[in-house]
């Protein structure tokens, strides 16, 4: 298994410096900045936009759900990061890398999980914004192989871990929701929701 996941890494990374333009826009959507930041203003949009009163608070709900599964993911990424490291592979492999780098496990990637714990959160409450953030989380996972940063499987695990912690955290909703309203009732009163 280790070896199909390194000729697939070595496959992919191979790629770079043949279309440089590819590399430019593979640059911009691994990084820490570009796909974390428009997650965020997607869950401000979900937040704020629904002009009907009961489907925003639903979507409101979602943005909570949303946050935790990125919370509970990074905690399960962290968990497994002090069982288990795995070096990166530009330093152990001939790769091309398109990042800076960084110095933590490789195995599972903590970024993908968090985007993925996102994604698959607003896709519990809104389908069409949850199966493009997914896609969206996909490209990401995509480019940090690309870029040199991860294996195939450190993305594809943290992919996987998204999926049981927000099925999780979408059974726990049931129980705080009663707390959230109260919470999303009392920002109501302050403009914040």
């Amino acid at each position: 298994m280790a070896h199909a996941d390194e000729k697939l890494f070595l496959w992919l990374n191979g790629f770079v410096g043949t279309i440089p333009a590819l590399d430019r826009v593979a640059e911009w959507v691994a990084s820490d900045y570009l796909v974390p930041i428009a997650m965020a203003l997607s869950l401000i949009a979900l937040w704020f936009i629904e002009p009907v009163q009961k489907i925003r608070e639903r979507h409101q709900i979602g943005v909570f759900v949303a946050l935790t599964s990125m919370a509970v993911s990074s905690l399960v990424v962290f968990i497994i990061n002090g069982l288990y490291f795995r070096p990166r592979p530009f330093e152990t492999l001939d790769a091309t890398l398109l990042f800076y780098r960084p110095t933590d496990s490789s195995f599972p990637s903590n970024a993908v999980a968090a985007m993925f714990g996102i994604a698959f959160g607003v896709l519990a409450v809104h389908r069409r914004l949850g199966a493009i953030l997914v896609g969206v989380a996909s490209v990401y996972a995509l480019s940090r192989v690309y870029a040199g940063v991860h294996y195939p499987s450190d993305v594809v695990v943290a992919a996987a871990i998204g999926i049981p912690v927000t099925y999780a955290v979408v059974k726990g909703r049931d129980l705080l929701t009663p707390i959230l309203t109260r919470v999303i009732r009392a920002a109501r009163i302050l403009c914040l929701a």
